[in-house]
């Protein structure tokens, strides 16, 4: 049982990790938007790059909804931002992205909050949600697309966290959702659940505020925001409601675990630099050279 959760969460941060890399540099080739409108979407869609980033977040999506079956929320949820040390890895290698000391130190510190959650973790099925919990996940969804309206007015920096902290929540709720979901005794109970409506409603708004999000600046301030505010709800009420696990003994693990990690990706919210910029005024620089020659 543990052993294919463990695979499943392993193949999962690769997926995001190559996920977050194209959808970034899709969502830097569209217009800006400054509206809560779903079209981006659709104009994103347009990109084959984003298509693929899409495709590799599905694939990671399902990974992690198989690893929930069996892994507490607090390390799969967390575990979904050592993505960001694989997305900033390709950065530098594909798109020769420049990584400021800090952030390099920053990444080195995730890594090692999520090894400490991996070794505290104790696998276990979940407990059924509850009708309170689902009415609950109903009422954030209202919530966080009131609050997207106004946090899309944003620009830079500002925008990027703001916009991707709503989708750290969005898709936070929806892996509350997953955890029981996953456990369901048949397809037609699985079909029948009004979690797994409320888990595709909630990825469907998360995945149009990352994208705009990724349009205001630095990928890795966007994605950080996104892990660090989906990381605790989903570990609090996994917890306490949900039947997530820690090893006896290993409570202080988790706990150093869980702070690290969620240090680490609060501080690259502040040392990330916007890369997607850096590109745009490079080619900006590249044309008026070519202008003068012409």
């Amino acid at each position: 049982m543990s052993t294919s959760g463990w695979c499943f969460l392993a193949a999962m941060i690769i997926a995001y990790g190559v996920a977050n890399l194209l959808q970034s540099v899709a969502a830097a080739r569209t217009t800006v938007h400054h509206t809560f409108d779903p079209g981006l979407l659709l104009r994103l869609a347009g990109h084959r790059t984003y298509l693929v980033g899409l495709g590799c977040q599905v694939a990671g999506f399902v990974l992690a909804f198989l690893a929930r079956r069996d892994l507490p929320l607090f390390l799969v949820q967390a575990s979904v931002a050592a993505g960001l040390g694989v997305t900033a890895i390709l950065g530098v290698l594909v798109l020769k992205w420049r990584l400021p000391a800090a952030e390099v130190a920053l990444l080195v510190l995730l890594f090692a909050g999520i090894t400490a959650l991996v070794l505290s973790a104790r696998p276990a099925p979940s407990k059924p949600l509850g009708t309170a919990g689902v009415i609950g996940l109903a009422a954030a969804l209202g919530v966080i697309a009131l609050l997207g309206v106004f946090a899309v007015r944003l620009h830079g920096a500002p925008g990027s966290v703001a916009l991707g902290s709503l989708a750290g929540l969005a898709f936070s709720a929806a892996a509350i959702a997953a955890r029981p979901l996953a456990s369901a005794p048949s397809f037609e109970a699985f079909v029948r659940d009004p979690l797994l409506y409320l888990l595709i409603v909630h990825s469907v708004v998360g995945q149009l505020l990352l994208g705009l999000a990724m349009q205001r600046g630095s990928t890795t301030a966007a994605v950080a925001a996104m892990d660090a505010a989906g990381a605790v709800p989903a570990a609090i009420v996994g917890l306490l409601l949900l039947n997530d696990k820690i090893w006896p003994g290993r409570e202080w693990l988790a706990a150093a675990g869980f702070l690290v990690t969620l240090a680490a990706v609060i501080g690259l919210t502040r040392y990330a630099e916007p890369q997607h910029h850096h590109a745009v005024a490079q080619e900006t620089r590249r044309a008026m050279v070519g202008v003068g020659r012409g």
